[in-house]
């Protein structure tokens, strides 16, 4: 089709419905093909509707405008020859900022003369086609929608069946019972590292994500039996994905609240150029606050962050974008120099902890021809992450107690191409090299002979590489099949892995579907782990960790989708993973195993000979958003054990058993051009478990001990907290604001989170997670 037809078929077909009344916006973004990321000139767009009918039809480029829509929202239905058609349901329209959008449609395997219309409106729909169970697409509307989320998908996903928060003051989660450690953090095809403030080595959480909303568009969200182009990862994936900036018109967003004050900004490089910038800052409230003399805690907490995207796209040499992020974050505390205020042990010492993370890579998207396209890029990333602790003496000289210095960096190469044979087969393969430098230092009393023990002090480097291949198989148009290879190495000990995945989705009818997938995986061990350094007391030093290897899973799930109607849809998924190779201590008394640690580098010998265990049933009960209404009841029965050396089946320390969540939320349309919200999370678990504290070997010491041969048989009781969102948006000419309180845990419910020996008063302690907490935030966009 020529560029003069395609322009007539446009002109033509657009009906402009301009209004002299109400408050207007665009509409506008561009059609391509799913696989191959081409654009679909001559594809129609219409709003679902509207009377007299309003649409209009891409064009060369697969670019498409909607003028003068009215604010509020709308649903596209967009449609192209030879492909399935696609409904876009409530979408958002602000007067604030146009909507952009980028629309992936799915080629139509029957005959033309076959075709039956039947619109693909899987709001849930994961982008990867080639994730069809235990994934799903989230949007940026969800995270700052669901109450207390807080524009962080990590806080989010709590709402799904199969994750549990680890803790309420960060948003470290568990997956199917699995460790944190085993989440696998991805943005624009990349790996990326744990983009949180407050984050500690070994887990994939922290205290506040580093990432903006305003950076982010759909994206995956999986927790199972993962396609062949992730891996590096037990128990699940975040792969993020950045939306573009504006690049007709510039715009900004203000944000400030309890968390952090955010100002964004986006628009074109120039007039006659499509490519585009956004970019955002964010500086810590709390430290605000405390420099203005307001006493906020015990200790001084600041943090700071900027994240991007530069969108360059070329005429001959495909498309450039520049992403990245960085954070800087950290805590002060200083003890009373008043020893009569000192009520509890920790009061007497001084410490700093920070974390500061970055990243920033290069991407470049080429086309070969209309059916191939390779993805390559470079990514620099690192995390610095310290912690100096010293214990203030009666007479307020201080005593050294803990030093942690960990800097990680790492480039990653990667190359990924994308063939699209017909209709029914599509290749997908890549590699992916990451080359590690690391320096760590770890030193700490000994609460026996008092002396300082080093335990980590390595400066050195690794390699790991990564090759994968798969390969989509529309066998009909209701059976679909999934299958590749992943193959993973860290080149230094030569410990590899060859992993199979395999899936396949089966469309009973138009309503319902069973799928079953299966993959074989495994991990790099936190890198401390392989320098942990070994002194036998007569200056001999020993590195014990060096050849231990990669711990190993299988995940087997099988899945049921209904939809009961066009917007709501039940879920039925059970699995069983089990673990084998697990690194654990190399001690047959010792009931530690990589499997139960929330975070930090394990500094004793281990060795391969470790196993566990996760299976259960997910139920998930959702109705996404239309008339103004959403909700999503999640259940999850599971159960998730471990063996260590010492031959004991014990759960782990993530074992809760079950989690029941409900989110749902309410929007009512007030007064002109005004949106009243109310949203609601309701979370019930199971406790996690615990090891009883040693009373005696505490008080000898003088902290904490355990008795370790009773590892996770204790559990903390049931967890309750209900978050609650009340909102109000106001659209006016050009701008749109939105004032919001989120109140976590609203009924101040008090959640058990542990104990602790305190040796000031020589006492066993109980610790709580937080209780009320009102976050409020203003946002305006314009």
């Amino acid at each position: 089709m020529s560029k003069l037809s395609l322009t007539i078929a446009m002109t033509l077909f657009t009906v402009f419905t301009a209004s002299s009344q109400g408050l207007n916006q665009t509409v506008r973004g561009q059609v391509l093909d799913r696989v191959t990321q081409t654009a679909l000139p001559g594809a129609t767009i219409i709003i679902i509707g509207s009377n007299p009918v309003v649409g209009t039809t891409t064009d060369y480029d697969g670019n498409f405008k909607l003028t003068n829509v009215p604010v509020g929202n709308i649903s596209l239905r967009i449609s192209f020859i030879g492909y399935k058609e696609m409904v876009l349901p409530n979408i958002t329209v602000n007067s604030g900022k146009e909507v952009v959008l980028n629309v992936a449609i799915e080629e139509d395997i029957t005959q033309m003369d076959e075709i039956i219309v039947r619109p693909d409106v899987d709001k849930d729909r994961p982008l990867n086609e080639m994730a069809v169970v235990s994934a799903r697409t989230f949007s940026v509307e969800e995270t700052r929608k669901f109450a207390a989320a807080v524009d962080d998908p990590a806080r989010m996903v709590n709402s799904y069946a199969g994750v549990v928060s680890g803790d309420d003051g960060n948003n470290t989660i568990s997956i199917r019972g699995n460790s944190p450690y085993g989440l696998l953090w991805r943005m624009e095809g990349v790996d990326i590292p744990n983009p949180n403030h407050f984050a500690n080595v070994g887990t994939s959480g922290g205290g506040i994500s580093i990432l903006s909303s305003q950076l982010l568009t759909n994206s995956d969200f999986i927790t199972g039996a993962f396609p062949a182009e992730y891996g590096n990862a037990l128990a699940g994936v975040f792969d993020l994905n950045l939306r573009k900036g504006n690049n007709e018109k510039r715009e900004y967003t203000l944000q400030a609240g309890f968390l952090g004050t955010d100002v964004a900004v986006e628009g074109p490089f120039s007039k006659d150029y499509k490519g585009s910038y956004l970019i955002n800052y964010r500086y810590s409230t709390l430290s605000v606050l405390s420099k203005l003399g307001v006493n906020i805690g015990d200790a001084v907490t600041n943090f700071q962050d900027l994240s991007y995207h530069f969108y360059m796209p070329t005429n001959r040499f495909g498309n450039f974008s520049l992403f990245g992020f960085g954070g800087l974050s950290d805590q002060k505390q200083e003890a009373d120099r008043d020893s009569t205020k000192w009520e509890e042990e920790y009061l007497r010492y001084d410490s700093r902890y920070f974390s500061n993370t970055g990243a920033a890579g290069v991407k470049h998207l080429f086309n070969v021809g209309n059916n191939t396209y390779v993805q390559s890029s470079v990514l620099f990333s690192g995390n610095n992450n310290g912690d100096d602790e010293f214990r203030v003496e009666d007479d307020y000289s201080r005593r050294f107690e803990y030093q942690q210095k960990y800097l990680n960096e790492k480039i990653t190469v990667s190359s990924v191409l994308n063939h699209k044979f017909n209709a029914k087969n599509s290749l997908r393969s890549g590699i992916y090299f990451n080359q590690y430098f690391y320096n760590l230092k770890l030193r700490k009393r000994n609460s026996e002979t008092q002396a300082v023990d080093e335990f980590l002090n390595s400066k050195s480097r690794a390699n790991t590489i990564q090759l994968f291949s798969q390969w989509n198989h529309r066998i009909t148009d209701r059976i679909t099949m999934n299958v590749g290879l992943h193959y993973l190495e860290l080149t230094d000990n030569h410990s590899k892995s060859l992993e199979s995945r395999a899936s396949l989705k089966y469309a009973l009818d138009d309503k319902q579907s069973i799928s079953v997938g299966y993959g074989s995986h495994s991990q790099v061990q936190p890198i401390g782990i392989y320098e942990t350094e070994i002194d036998d007391g007569m200056g001999n030093i020993t590195q014990p960790n060096k050849n231990v290897g990669l711990n190993k899973s299988q995940h087997f799930v099988l899945a049921y989708d209904r939809a009961l109607s066009q917007y709501t849809r039940i879920k039925a998924e059970t699995y069983y993973q089990p673990l084998y190779n697990i690194a654990v201590e190399d001690d047959p008394t010792s009931p530690i195993s990589t499997l139960v640690v929330e975070e930090g580098y394990l500094t004793k010998p281990l060795v391969n000979k470790g196993t566990g265990r996760n299976y259960g049933l997910e139920l998930t009960l959702e109705q996404f958003f239309h008339n103004n209404t959403y909700f999503l009841l999640s259940s999850s029965l599971y159960d998730s054990k471990y063996k260590a050396l010492d031959g004991v089946l014990r759960n782990s320390r993530f074992n809760g058993n079950f989690a029941f969540s409900f989110t749902g939320g309410k929007e009512y349309n007030w007064k002109k051009n005004r949106t009243f919200g109310l949203n609601i999370r309701t979370i019930y678990t199971g406790g996690f478990r615990d090891t009883p504290i040693d009373y005696q070997k505490s008080v000898a010491e003088g902290q904490t001990q355990y008795v370790e041969n009773l590892a996770f048989t204790e559990q903390l009781p049931n967890y309750f907290r209900t978050d609650f969102r009340v909102s109000l948006k106001r659209n006016k000419d050009r701008s749109t604001s939105t004032l919001s309180l989120d109140i976590q845990n609203i009924t101040n419910h008090q959640n058990l989170g542990g104990q602790y020996f305190d040796t000031s008063s020589g006492d066993i302690k109980k610790w709580y997670q937080l209780p009320l907490l009102p976050i409020l935030s203003y946002r305006i966009e314009f």
